[in-house]
């Protein structure tokens, strides 16, 4: 599977999520796609988004650019789960893409409930 994480350039991305990610058990069961994780060059999500399984935003920061793959995610059907901390209220305008919001507390909240909205989405244990 195939899962993409979208976030916005504002956060500390490499410390909040690509880290948590690369060191959870998830990392060895699916492929995540981290667009900034070697570079900060533009990533052709466009291209990439057509392949993908699971579209997963970190939604805490507004983000034009992210507002735009999630467009593109949106019209190619691929499933979209928002995250953001509890203590930030995110664009109502991204209910148009997706009812999926999904608030956590720390690095160890966000891990457990990507695997429990991956085990939801995909009926898998």
């Amino acid at each position: 599977m195939k899962i993409y994480v979208g976030h916005s350039n504002e956060i500390d991305y490499k410390n909040e999520l690509y880290l948590p990610i690369r060191k959870s058990s998830l990392n060895d069961k699916y492929n995540f796609i981290l667009p900034h994780e070697k570079s900060k060059e533009p990533f052709n999500s466009k291209d990439f988004l057509k392949c993908c399984d699971l579209f997963i935003a970190e939604v805490s920061a507004k983000s034009t650019g992210l507002g735009i793959e999630l467009g593109w995610a949106d019209l190619l059907g691929v499933p979209i789960i928002c995250f953001h901390k509890n203590d930030v209220r995110p664009s109502s305008s991204l209910k148009v893409i997706t009812n999926e919001f999904i608030e956590y507390e720390n690095d160890i909240d966000f891990i457990h409930k990507i695997s429990n909205s991956i085990k939801k989405i995909h009926g898998t244990k």
